[in-house]
């Protein structure tokens, strides 16, 4: 089957990629892991413009593919990052990766149709196709026009679709303003999610967002709650006296995990006085130089913070 060119995929006002080359390496990856007879039908749907054609088969991919786990080399994971940094398919399942795979084959050239196309695909969706569309954000063509969709699927008390937005997706980071960013990061902590798997949560810290985390601190001490000892690292390029004295206690009063965190945001904040508070704790000061304590090796903490 001759696949759609779509040579204006190339365009920068409708893609911030080589979308073109992604496409290509979906499709392979796609044909890899079908069987015969789910490939001969997806290759029947990807050069079609019929909306309808395009709705059946997004709806009924799981029932045509099946949904064992995507098999993908590493050379294909580093080429996919390579195209488009930060996006990834492992461990998705092969409908999900078929649902990409059809909607990559979209004609772009219509900015109305295919923005249609796929929000009225948000507006019918079940959870599974959901997740998979919020997924999907980072590589959709005229990504500016996807913010408030964006936004929108932060306001879901829906786990898996929180996690498809906030989890290895690079369309947060890049496309968000301020305001939308920090109330992913909040809705992040509000709901327990997993931090260290947010795209840009250093490079998009913000002194509105350290300064509203500060208070939900206080909050949750005056409730007399576990406070999720990450929150101290939105706070890093952000310190003064009252926060290096709320750390002061942290580091006094915590648990392991706490006390490494509030280690962890002195050490690498730059603030005089919270270089002098460390030269109080030497053996956090050579774990964090000898990287033995980083946020990704935070003591285990089985705690739920909600």
């Amino acid at each position: 089957m001759v696949f759609p060119t779509h040579k204006k995929f190339k365009s920068l006002d409708m893609f911030d990629y080589d979308a073109e080359r992604l496409r290509v390496l979906i499709t392979e990856v796609s044909r890899l892991n079908l069987s015969p007879e789910a490939w001969t039908w997806l290759s029947e749907n990807l050069s079609s413009d019929d909306t309808k054609v395009i709705n059946t088969a997004f709806a009924v991919m799981p029932r045509k593919t099946g949904k064992s786990p995507v098999q993908i080399s590493p050379d294909l994971i580093s080429n996919i990052d390579q195209v488009k940094p930060g996006f990834t398919i492992e461990n998705w399942t092969v409908d999900k990766l078929g649902r990409l795979c059809l909607l990559l084959h979209l004609d772009p050239s219509g900015q109305d149709k295919y923005f249609k196309t796929i929000e009225n695909l948000f507006l019918a969706a079940e959870v599974s196709e959901l997740v998979a569309l919020y997924s999907f954000l980072p590589v959709f063509a005229f990504p500016d026009l996807w913010k408030l969709r964006c936004a929108e699927g932060i306001r879901s008390n829906i786990g898996p679709v929180l996690e498809a937005i906030m989890y290895h997706n690079p369309y947060p980071e890049k496309y968000l303003d301020e305001k939308a960013w920090n109330q992913l990061i909040l809705k992040a902590f509000f709901t327990d999610k997993d931090i260290n798997q947010i795209s840009g949560i250093d490079e998009r810290s913000n002194s509105e967002l350290a300064l509203t985390l500060k208070d939900y601190a206080y909050e949750r001490w005056a409730a007399k709650r576990k406070i999720n000892p990450f929150l101290w690292r939105f706070t890093t390029k952000f310190l003064d006296e009252s926060l290096v004295d709320d750390l002061k206690k942290v580091l006094s009063e915590g648990s392991l995990r706490e006390k490494q965190a509030a280690a962890l945001t002195l050490a690498h904040s730059g603030f005089s006085s919270a270089s002098e508070l460390m030269k109080s704790y030497p053996e956090f000061l050579q774990a964090i130089k000898s990287n033995e304590i980083n946020w990704a090796r935070l003591a285990p903490d089985n705690e739920n913070f909600n």
